[in-house]
């Protein structure tokens, strides 16, 4: 008798499959506030990428793999001279935004920084658009990249609303590229079955398992892991134009599927879910809601659960500058995810271990007022020796309010308070953060802070008068929309 893994009748596609396509190819409702949302987002993640060209670890994984290799109408890598094939400038362009952990922020049962899938969307829309301009046709416009940005942080961030990858070890970057091959493949001019067929074959990628993000294996694979997720994305759906079959029940097939090979453990201690139970779980709708309340890293280089905790710190600074060798505890509340995610004890190996180190970045800006990317690298960790010994004298404690407002859909809090005690006896004041400035709670108030990061990263690779022509264009929402990709990205060409 048939146990219905050996039936081999094909099956349709999964309906997350039928969704996503269907979601990609047809949605056209976005909003005022998504679009300029999807601006600003836009900007800061090229900066980052700019930025992250100061540092060496990072420059070294960029370039064709061998070396010399001339790509007609190529993509460019924004802030560089290198011209690739799309794979691989997706790969660097997605290297180097998420280098410095300072690109956008979702959080939600799982994490992650949609902003990464610009990495596939600039390079297959600038490719696409020389493409087209040499066969005298018309070029996409940054209008087409932004909504393509909107769609694929909807589609990495509507999932990730209740289903936690992290719970079963996995890596957050599997959404970039399932996220990242929908909307690729529709620039391509892929039809609904070609998309199908590339998500598929992302899902049955399976994921990284997220092991580099966490003690004691933590390092710089953190780093251009969403990279490595936009150029498979790009190979799936070149592939997927090219013909290649899809995977229907990639997802819900019985013992070889995602949700039987992949989604079936709940814990560390391999509690195996209820065959019903390993299906995604979704509270709504695609549309233009990731976008609109996306977090914005806009004051400190940092893993996100801690922007708040550093938040602080800063405040506490002045009180505390002067009496650190006083400091006998420092009490932090926070939420379950910090805790889980980011809060560790013991020696720390690498920048990459010091910027998903709550304590850390605690430390850093009691001492120092400030938390900047190169307050993570080893020879200013190694200066400074205070650093550790005020690690060693935190107490993370879980606050559940906290816990609880940071997953409520209304609030999505990121709270977390500090308080220092002395060894006299006395304590600072209690100093409670609970939404980081780049929560859409405080647009406000972030976004001219966010358009000064932007000035700040375009200087540290462009004269002032390329600086001032980038800005403008990018202040200038229709302006900006009417542009042609490859138009766009030549203002960020290196010669």
């Amino acid at each position: 008798m048939s146990n219905n893994v050996d039936v081999n009748n094909r099956p349709d596609y999964d309906q997350v499959i039928q969704d996503i396509a269907d979601y990609v190819l047809n949605f056209n409702e976005f909003s005022e506030e998504a679009l300029n949302t999807a601006r600003n987002c836009l900007i800061d993640t090229l900066g980052c990428g700019l930025l992250a060209l100061r540092f060496a670890e990072c420059t070294k994984l960029l370039g064709p793999i061998v070396p010399g290799t001339v790509v007609p109408n190529g993509a460019r890598v924004p802030g560089t001279a290198l011209v690739l094939d799309p794979v691989k400038a997706a790969w660097d362009i997605g290297c180097t935004i998420r280098w410095l952990d300072y690109n956008d922020t979702w959080l939600a049962a799982e994490w992650g920084h949609p902003s990464d899938n610009l990495g596939a969307i600039l390079a297959v829309a600038d490719h696409l658009s020389q493409l087209r301009e040499a066969n005298a046709e018309q070029p996409l416009t940054m209008r087409e990249v932004l909504e393509a940005m909107i769609m694929a942080h909807e589609i990495q961030g509507v999932i990730a609303l209740e289903n936690a990858f992290n719970r079963v070890g996995l890596c957050h970057v599997l959404l970039v590229r399932v996220a990242s091959t929908a909307v690729v493949t529709k620039m391509m001019g892929g039809n609904k079955q070609q998309i199908m067929a590339a998500i598929s074959q992302a899902w049955v990628d399976g994921s990284a398992l997220r092991t580099y993000r966490h003690a004691p294996n933590a390092g710089s694979r953190k780093s251009w892991a969403a990279g490595d997720a936009t150029s498979r994305a790009v190979y799936l759906a070149h592939l997927s134009m090219r013909g290649e079959m899809g995977i229907p029940s990639v997802l819900t097939a019985p013992q070889w599927g995602f949700y039987a090979v992949s989604f079936a453990k709940t814990n560390q201690h391999q509690v195996v879910k209820p065959e019903a139970e390993r299906r995604f779980s979704f509270s709504q709708s695609y549309g233009c809601y990731v976008m609109e309340n996306i977090l914005f890293k806009i004051s400190f280089p940092a893993e996100f659960h801690a922007q708040t905790a550093a938040e602080a710190a800063v405040i506490l600074h002045p009180q505390v500058k002067q009496r650190l060798a006083e400091i006998d505890k420092i009490v932090v509340r926070t939420h379950e995810s910090a805790i889980r995610i980011i809060s560790k004890t013991g020696p720390l190996a690498n920048a990459a271990d010091r910027d998903h180190c709550l304590q850390y970045m605690i430390a850093v800006p009691l001492i120092f007022g400030e938390l900047t990317a190169e307050h993570y690298e080893d020879e200013f960790h190694a200066a400074h020796p205070i650093i550790d010994q005020l690690r060693d004298k935190m107490e993370i404690r879980e606050e559940p309010r906290f816990t609880k407002e940071y997953l409520q859909p209304d609030k999505r809090a990121i709270a977390n308070a500090i308080q220092v005690f002395y060894s006299d006896g006395s304590r600072s004041e209690e100093v409670i953060v609970e939404y980081p400035l780049g929560h859409r709670r405080r647009r406000k108030e972030g976004i001219p802070l966010l358009e000064q990061k932007f000035t700040a990263n375009l200087a540290s690779r462009f004269d002032d008068q390329r600086c001032q022509t980038i800005f403008q264009l990018c202040k200038n929402q229709p302006a900006l929309e009417a542009t042609a990709v490859n138009r766009f990205m030549e203002l960020f060409v290196i010669n």
